[in-house]
């Protein structure tokens, strides 16, 4: 079972974590299932870019970009090479290390 190191990010995890996640599983469940809130205003359905990752190991074992994602991250805050949305990138056998990057773009979330 691979693991997944995420970087220090002062609101989802100030401390940074390390946790497992089985294959087949995307970077933005085995998140949300260890208590690393990150935001999926869209419910994972690859319709916005709340979940942007960057993703600074482990990259290639990732399954490939589809268009829609490709398009949608060209709206993404802080834009990288290694840049993914977490809903859409599935962990294979390899470890990763991952960062949420400071800001996402959250419509719902700024007129509240």
């Amino acid at each position: 079972m691979p693991t997944i190191k995420i970087l220090p990010h002062s609101e989802y995890c100030p401390q940074g974590a390390e946790i497992r996640a089985s294959a087949g599983t995307s970077v933005c469940e085995a998140l949300l299932e260890n208590h690393i809130a990150i935001e999926h205003a869209c419910d994972m359905s690859c319709a916005c870019t709340t979940c942007h990752i960057i993703v600074r190991e482990g990259l290639a074992s990732l399954n490939a970009l589809d268009e829609n994602e490709e398009d949608l991250l060209d709206r993404a805050w802080g834009l990288e090479p290694n840049s993914r949305l977490s809903c859409q990138a599935i962990v294979a056998n390899k470890d990763l290390v991952v960062e949420i990057p400071k800001y996402s773009i959250n419509h719902a979330k700024e007129n509240h």
